[in-house]
């Protein structure tokens, strides 16, 4: 049976990677619906080449683009924004959406998703960060398939072993761009020496995110609600070669782990293929082509972001969405250079403790406090110029 799937996404990262599996896989999986925000560029010949018949740009609001985009691919069905990528997931056909839509823009989708009860592939940590508590009520019994490759290793540890005899999640990190450079020369990082990322191919925001550690918050927060582990038992490590995904601490002592190359491919492969193993050549590791295998403790002078974060997952309710924000505004200054790599952390801890708890808030009110303290932390980076 081929699997139907609606994209979203398209032309970042993953997307670029979900392609190559899709090119292989093609008598297995089909798309239905992609959606990009707003490079037509990229994903309108992608749609023509698989034969994808509707296409969903986010980002395009004016009248004039819109109309030349569709004059351009006639053969397309295109649709505009938002509200209308909702509606068609809450209407197409499709067996399961793969969400790698960047940042907190992807929750709504998500939850669309899960009402219509279709299987999610999830690739957008911010829906569990910030709305954990309300997935679990709406999933039913839809699968929630992980596509972050720590947690795809994490899930393919476990099998069908119960929680009990878990004692840890250990989730690696290959620490980013500056693991090794002299705390001294923060104050000189640029926004070009942040995004170059030593292991990986991602988007912006991941990648910058890697460089400061706050995706490894992220991630222990997405694990406490994939896996319903309490956080005191997750733990994160700094594993610079990327070969080791995650590993599974069993009660016996045993560690379970998953490795491959660094490659996106195998973590979508897996996650569209569950619950089987399709056959596939994208990604083929040569052990004894790899370094030696090296674990390191995160340093909290040179990653202050992610204990932050940690203690934001401990509070839970409104601060992770707040935090999560304030991030965003944050890197979104340093990119513009309207302040340095050593003020994230301080701009990000202060937007934090001004904000209003809100114990366990409701979809509306997690959009609205995104949108609210992602200004406010604009707002007060001024003072950083």
């Amino acid at each position: 049976m081929v699997k139907k799937i609606a994209l979203l996404g398209a032309t970042g990262s993953i997307g670029t990677s979900f392609f190559k599996v899709l090119s292989e896989q093609s008598s297995r999986l089909s798309v239905t619906l992609a959606a990009a925000h707003s490079n037509y560029q990229k994903l309108c010949p992608l749609a023509l080449k698989f034969r994808i018949p509707k296409v969903v740009f986010t980002g395009v609001h004016d009248p004039a683009l819109q109309a030349l985009i569709r004059s351009l691919y006639t053969t397309l069905q295109i649709y505009f924004g938002a509200p209308e990528l909702l509606l068609l997931l809450a209407e197409e056909d499709y067996d399961i959406g793969l969400n790698a839509i960047g940042g907190s823009a992807g929750i709504e989708a998500t939850f669309a998703i899960l009402k219509r009860g279709k299987d999610l592939a999830l690739a957008n940590k911010e829906s569990l960060v910030m709305g954990g508590h309300l997935v679990k009520k709406i999933k039913a019994d839809a699968l929630i398939l992980p596509v972050d490759s720590e947690h795809s290793a994490i899930f393919q540890a476990l099998g069908k072993h119960p929680l009990r005899e878990v004692q840890k999640l250990i989730i690696t990190a290959s620490g980013g761009a500056f693991r090794t450079l002299p705390l001294n020369d923060f104050a000189k990082i640029t926004p070009q020496m942040a995004l170059k990322h030593p292991n990986w191919d991602m988007g912006a925001k991941v990648t910058l995110d890697s460089a400061t550690m706050f995706n490894k918050a992220l991630e222990v927060m997405e694990a406490h609600w994939l896996f319903d582990m309490p956080y005191a038992g997750i733990e994160a490590i700094i594993h610079p070669q990327s070969i080791i995904h995650s590993l599974v601490q069993y009660t016996d002592g045993s560690l379970l782990a998953q490795m491959s190359a660094p490659d996106m491919c195998l973590p979508i492969l897996y996650a569209l293929s569950y619950p089987q193993r399709w056959a596939s050549g994208i990604v083929q590791t040569d052990l004894l082509s790899k370094p030696e295998l090296s674990f390191e403790a995160i340093c909290p002078l040179r990653y202050p972001l992610y204990y932050l974060g940690l203690e934001v997952a401990k509070a839970g309710g409104i601060l992770p969405t707040v935090m999560n924000a304030a991030v965003e505004a944050a890197m979104q200054l340093f990119l513009d250079e309207e302040i340095g790599f050593t003020q994230i952390h301080p701009l990000v801890e202060q937007t934090v403790s001004a904000a209003t708890q809100i114990p366990d808030p409701e979809l509306d009110a997690i959009i609205s406090a995104n949108t609210e303290y992602f200004h406010k932390c604009l707002e007060s980076g001024s003072q950083y110029k």
